[in-house]
């Protein structure tokens, strides 16, 4: 059974930088798509990166393009969010996903069968 678990949310200022990180455990997902989604309160959980095992474009939202860094290290089985220039808008709980479909990385939660439970990040002014 894939376990993900994810680390490094915080408090922090607008404008200054996160990095998310997320453990996974089980079978190796070294091939699969790997993503992060964001629910802020009272708002539906929302794609913001994904990457696949294989090669590839990261493919991000709009609202994080030019400021989120998605990677992984397939060898430890960790993807990592790079979030940069933060700012109050990205206060949500991040979670991180697994797709074990081998293809381009999807932006629908539908798609993915494996969740972390999630790492608080808030965004003060």
């Amino acid at each position: 059974q894939e376990q993900l678990v994810e680390s490094g949310g915080g408090l922090v200022q607008a404008g200054t930088s996160l990095r998310l990180s997320c453990a996974a455990s089980g079978q190796t997902l070294s091939r699969y798509v790997l993503g992060w989604f964001r629910q802020a309160p009272g708002q539906e959980r929302a794609f913001v990166a994904g990457i696949t095992g294989v090669g590839g474009p990261p493919l991000y939202s709009q609202s994080v393009k030019g400021r989120f860094t998605i990677s992984r290290d397939n060898a430890k089985d960790i993807v990592f969010l790079q979030l940069n220039n933060l700012k109050v808008e990205d206060t949500a709980i991040y979670y991180c996903a697994a797709d074990p479909r081998v293809q381009g990385v999807s932006d629908q939660r539908v798609d993915y069968d494996y969740w972390g439970q999630g790492t608080q990040v808030t965004v003060s002014s």
